[in-house]
């Protein structure tokens, strides 16, 4: 009883039992002190746990994979890439955090950001709508293998490039290039048809000229572009004024499914190629120069060059044009970059070639 009444007098705890004392130990000494020692044991346990626990499972993953790479060599390779793409896109997702974090906390918009942030939003989210399906059908125990069935019969169309081989980036970034590049002459066509009906004579003669050239095979000049680049603010050119048949061979350009009404085309096709004009002024910022290897061809191939088999300097060539050309337009005159993506591409290769 003296002990319980000391608990009392040094705490003021009501009931305060030898009983309980003993039976409750750190509570009390916690109590006593100002220490939470129940708290200290608990959390050292479950850390030693944990720290326990995670090797054991890194050493079993170790043994797991040498396993898979010595007996299946084949499907090794697309265990390890399932893995790899998930960590890259988790760091995707903490980069992209950290953007939003800024943009949130500076006041920024999408386009006042630097090159590579922008860009990097641009294919995040793109990358995420692609991705979800296939996240969400791996998080139930043991889904993980229907989902290498997937990968291994399915890569491009249910995939995004995190989980391709490099071999498999090359390969279906030639392969959506391809599909891409089979509406180009009815881009081109298409152009011709609507060049007839501009009422100013001279611009009228130039684009049919440029049209015609392309046609022919030859790759046009910038200052070609530019010269007829008024018409592309106004009808029939005018984004606000192309036709639904053009409005759908360029959808198709831009990657964007041509199979929806004519009002939402139209303001999908200026929402994206605007956002190329905002990434072409924050490149022109930067300085196409400043780009790796990898960032070119993939700016390229955005804007509609198949870039696997350009040299990193033809590939800063055709993009520091592409710039020169962007930085100059107006934003009524978007209309003439979307159409650039065709005709600074069509005969580039070609062109190249030829030299």
């Amino acid at each position: 009883m003296a002990l319980g009444r000391g608990c009392f007098r040094l705490q003021g705890l009501r009931g305060c039992r030898f009983s309980e004392f003993l039976h409750y130990p750190t509570v009390y000494v916690s109590q006593l002190t100002g220490h939470p020692l129940s708290q200290f044991f608990t959390t050292a346990k479950r850390s030693t746990l944990s720290s326990a626990i995670i090797s054991k499972a890194k050493r079993l993953n170790a043994k797991y994979e040498k396993f898979l790479e010595r007996n299946f060599p084949r499907f090794y390779v697309i265990y390890s890439t399932f893995f790899r793409g998930f960590r890259l896109l988790f760091l995707d997702f903490k980069e992209v955090s950290v953007i939003k974090h800024k943009m949130a906390e500076q006041g920024l918009k999408y386009n006042q950001l630097p090159y590579r942030e922008m860009e990097k939003l641009r294919q995040f989210r793109r990358d995420v709508i692609k991705v979800i399906p296939v996240v969400l059908l791996s998080i139930p125990p043991f889904a993980n293998y229907m989902v290498f069935i997937l990968m291994y019969f399915y890569p491009r169309q249910l995939l995004i490039r995190h989980f391709w081989t490099q071999e498999q980036q090359q390969e279906f970034t030639e392969i959506y290039h391809s599909m891409r590049a089979q509406v180009y002459p009815d881009a081109v066509s298409s152009l011709f048809k609507a060049a007839s009906r501009v009422p100013d004579r001279q611009l009228k003669g130039q684009l049919l000229h440029l049209a015609s050239k392309i046609q022919e095979g030859m790759h046009p000049e910038i200052s070609q572009l530019h010269a007829v680049a008024i018409l592309f603010s106004r009808p029939p050119l005018g984004i606000r004024r192309i036709d639904a048949h053009q409005m759908k061979i360029l959808s198709q350009v831009m990657f964007l499914t041509p199979h929806l009404p004519i009002f939402i085309l139209r303001r999908r096709l200026w929402s994206h190629i605007m956002e190329i004009r905002h990434l072409d002024q924050a490149l022109n910022n930067l300085g196409v120069h400043d780009l790796s290897e990898d960032e070119l061809r993939i700016a390229c191939h955005v804007r509609g060059l198949n870039s696997v088999h350009l040299s990193p300097a033809q590939c800063k060539d055709w993009l520091t044009k592409w710039v020169q050309l962007s930085k100059k337009l107006k934003d009524s005159e978007a209309s003439l970059l979307l159409h650039s993506m065709v005709l600074l591409s069509t005969n580039y290769l070609n062109s190249r070639k030829s030299k």
